[in-house]
């Protein structure tokens, strides 16, 4: 089997980017009581730059920084970084598997703005999966309007952000290569994550009582040395993650692995059961279910179809 084909090991690449995903995301969640998410951001943009950093130079690849578009890198960079910012906000009071189902709404957003931006041809069958999944989403949600907890609805805000991200990657894949694109992210990163340190970095806004509030404005650089552990494994399981992932996307067809990144939906559940005691409720399990099913068959009218709207880039 040539290498460009190995969809089993491509398959088993993506099982296992989804679940050291999910370590990550449960390391977030562990620690936004005594640390500060820009703090976080910093720290694990350095360790992941460094560490892809490295591994180019291991691999004799090329490294190249410059964008060939700038304007749209500078948006895709404030889509990716405020976006994955809200999900890990919403960690604060959600568990960990409910906020990951709701951002798997990704595969819908992406086909509606294909179709919107890119003038992608979408049938009645995959319009119809976009409008079942979005019923799963209520579901999911289950809301109460006289009480609704508004913070469920950032890992939505993550997976618009991140699917705009993702078009404007579709414009500038064909001349920036995929490191490019994530050193460009990195650089953004740090940069943003700079200007909060000196804006809110002192802890001065820190003033409302409430897990979200205190996660953004707290102080940084407090116990480092019982939190920087932490935070540098953000880094290493982030890059271990994508290298992980970017691999299996190149090895083996994004039609045969792309919908095993659904495998997350089994995974963060299970770590916030076993390290934060969460237990799903019947309607975020009927709700996962009903999205499962609507993005893999997005997935299956895509291949049948012979495009590659969703298949083509990860969802994470």
């Amino acid at each position: 089997m040539s290498r460009k084909n190995n969809n089993p090991k491509g398959v088993i690449l993506i099982l296992l980017a989804m679940m050291v995903f999910s370590v990550q995301d449960g390391i977030m969640k562990y620690i936004f009581s005594f640390v500060s998410l820009y703090e976080v951001y910093l720290i694990r943009t350095v360790v992941s730059f460094g560490l892809i950093l490295f591994y180019l130079k291991l691999t004799k690849k090329p490294i190249v920084f410059k964008t060939q578009y700038p304007l749209l890198t500078f948006c895709r960079v404030i889509l990716f970084f405020f976006g994955f910012s809200s999900f890990y906000i919403s960690l604060t009071v959600l568990p960990l598997g409910f906020a990951t189902a709701l951002f798997f709404v990704t595969p819908f957003l992406i086909t509606i703005f294909a179709h919107l931006f890119l003038k992608e041809e979408i049938g009645i069958r995959r319009w119809s999966a976009i409008v079942v999944g979005f019923i799963g989403v209520y579901i999911t949600l289950n809301p109460d309007f006289s009480n609704f907890n508004y913070l469920s609805l950032l890992p939505i805000l993550c997976a618009f952000c991140y699917s705009l991200s993702m078009i404007i990657i579709k414009k500038t894949s064909d001349k920036d290569s995929v490191y490019t694109q994530t050193f460009t992210f990195y650089f953004g990163a740090m940069f943003f994550s700079i200007i909060f340190y000196f804006v809110i970095g002192n802890g001065q806004y820190n003033t409302i009582d409430h897990p979200a509030s205190q996660f953004i404005f707290r102080e940084w650089f407090v116990n480092l040395e019982s939190s920087i552990l932490f935070m540098v494994t953000t880094g290493v399981t982030a890059t271990v993650a994508f290298l992980l992932l970017f691999t299996a996307y190149r090895i083996a067809s994004p039609a045969v692995v792309s919908p095993f990144e659904y495998s997350i939906l089994l995974w963060a559940p299970l770590i916030g059961w076993i390290y934060f005691e969460e237990i799903p409720s019947l309607n975020t399990v009927i709700g996962i279910l009903i999205i499962v099913s609507s993005g893999i068959y997005i997935f299956i009218r895509e291949k049948a179809q012979d495009q590659s709207i969703v298949t083509e880039k990860p969802l994470r």
